[in-house]
């Protein structure tokens, strides 16, 4: 087994088509088969064996997806970097994983050299662009073609560091079996069509960006691929290219709230999945109401999960059975189970954590058996996600166990009081975040963006939440901010908001 024969078998049974579109060039399946065949023997030449780690730190371009394929194809191991980490985060990253190579743009490289810096594991950088004192990325790809070479299904395919926003970041191993399995479920269960027109500008670096590429190699896709999300090139995208699905994080929905959608042509778009932080219903309500052609979709996953878990397919919209604030009913061959604090399985509609068992629960953590042996207990994955299960089947997420407040004994879950203060027409965003209290434990501290050009003060926040919030979820602090703070992926880092608590 190795991922990478699924572009052997792509281009075989497709043909040779053109698939993405990427700053004004459309590139083919066959394209993309040759540079990776080179590319992968361009690696070996620098000495990437079996069982490697490369690090992939590139903004979005085909050359990510190449270096993937590449790597799984001589059997190595992808690590992707968000490219928006700082040197000391890319560096923990490079000393932990011990990668032999790192790929990266001229653009990153000064912040790719500084984190490098004296670390004997890492023996070359290839750049995608000329750069002194790199490797050609270009160069590689001239080297021949790599044979391909036959994996485990438990081989690690990739290493992949989580956020950290509740502590470090730690390795997440996921198998080529892992990756492959939950590709095939999901793209079912989203229910894909061939050449549906895509957009993507979700980093390929992130756990669903790495998903994607997969996906797209066991249909025939067409997609547009942006380097990063700049809100008027997204809407310009979907004009020019008639894009029918989008997959989004709720913060590019909340900036697209921003725009005069009314006034631009969005009647090919169809479907919008989002994923990576709770979507406000009044947000999604609010973007269906200026977009009818559109349905918004939710689903829910972990990297450790790689990723899916749960998904809304589009039909749930056709025929009514989609449920506003669930994440869907959870894909085929997967497993949750609804735990209270000591394991113990939680009926229909009662609150616990979400646990998950299948054939997409990763390996483990690298180099790290205490945690593994923490967050996997009897085979079950445990999120450290707050959620129920309704009678239908579907998955309701309630919050975050680490982000849960205790309030004089009271539970306050974030989520819930985020929900009805982005109800208010004056705030575009909202985050709520516990603080230390000597009376109370813990006390909520919310923090809000105002809307453009509204007038909101505290005060008149503060009295309405006493209007809409019970005693005990009512914020002893509210901070009017600028900006939210987002992690690379575009969640709330509540672990920088509570850093200045």
């Amino acid at each position: 087994m190795n991922l990478a024969r699924l572009t052997e078998d792509h281009v075989a049974t497709f043909g040779d088509y053109e698939s993405i579109f990427f700053e004004g060039k459309w590139h083919s399946t066959g394209e993309g088969l040759a540079r990776t065949r080179g590319f992968a023997a361009g690696l070996q030449e620098l000495g990437v064996e079996r069982g490697d780690r490369v690090v992939v730190l590139l903004p979005n371009c085909p050359e990510v997806s190449i270096s993937y394929w590449a790597a799984w194809r001589i059997g190595a191991a992808v690590t992707p970097v968000i490219f928006l980490l700082p040197p000391p985060e890319i560096r923990r990253i490079l000393e932990n994983s011990e990668a032999k190579v790192a790929i990266t743009s001229p653009d990153l490289l000064p912040s790719l050299q500084a984190a490098a810096e004296g670390i004997p594991t890492l023996k070359h950088i290839v750049c995608v662009g000329e750069a002194e004192g790199t490797v050609p990325f270009t160069d590689l790809e001239k080297s021949g073609e790599a044979e391909m070479v036959d994996c485990s299904p438990d081989d690690l395919a990739a290493l992949l560091y989580t956020g950290g926003t509740t502590g470090s970041a730690k390795g997440v191993m996921l198998s080529h079996n892992n990756l492959e399995w939950t590709a095939r479920v999901a793209a079912e269960a989203s229910e894909i069509k061939p050449h549906e027109v895509g957009l993507l500008t979700l980093p390929l670096s992130h756990s669903f960006g790495l998903h994607v590429s997969i996906v797209g190699a066991l249909n025939p896709s067409t997609g547009v691929l942006l380097r990063w999300f700049d809100a008027h090139q997204f809407i310009d995208s979907i004009e020019q290219h008639k894009v029918q699905r989008l997959a989004v994080v709720p913060a590019m929905l909340q900036f697209l709230l921003l725009m005069p959608l009314e006034e631009r042509n969005l009647s090919s778009l169809s479907s919008i999945t989002s994923g990576a932080a709770g979507l406000p219903s009044e947000v999604l309500r609010s973007f269906e109401e200026r977009v009818p052609s559109v349905g918004i979709l939710q689903g829910y996953g972990l990297t450790e999960t790689s990723p899916t878990v749960a998904v809304q397919p589009p039909s749930s919209i056709a025929d009514g059975t989609r449920k506003i604030g669930s994440v869907g009913p959870v894909v085929p061959g997967e497993e949750v189970k609804i735990a209270n604090d000591d394991g113990e399985p939680l009926p229909p509609g009662e609150v616990g954590e979400i646990t998950v068992k299948g054939p997409n629960v990763m390996l483990g953590y690298w180099r790290n058996e205490e945690a593994t042996a923490e967050a996997i207990r009897d085979g079950w994955f445990h999120t450290g996600d707050v959620g129920k299960v309704d009678e239908d089947g579907n998955l309701w997420i309630v919050d975050r166990k680490k982000d849960l407040i205790i309030r004089g004994g009271f539970n306050v879950f974030p989520a819930d009081v985020e929900g009805i203060v982005l109800k208010h027409a004056g705030i575009s965003e909202a985050a709520l975040v516990g603080r230390q209290s000597e009376k109370w434990g813990e006390e909520p501290v919310l923090f809000v963006v105002i809307n453009p050009g509204a007038e909101v003060t505290v005060e008149e926040l503060t009295a309405y939440c006493d209007e809409n919030l019970a005693k005990y979820k009512r914020p002893s602090e509210i901070r009017i901010v600028t900006e939210i703070p987002k992690t690379p992926v575009g969640k709330p880092d509540k672990k920088a908001m509570r850093a200045t608590l």
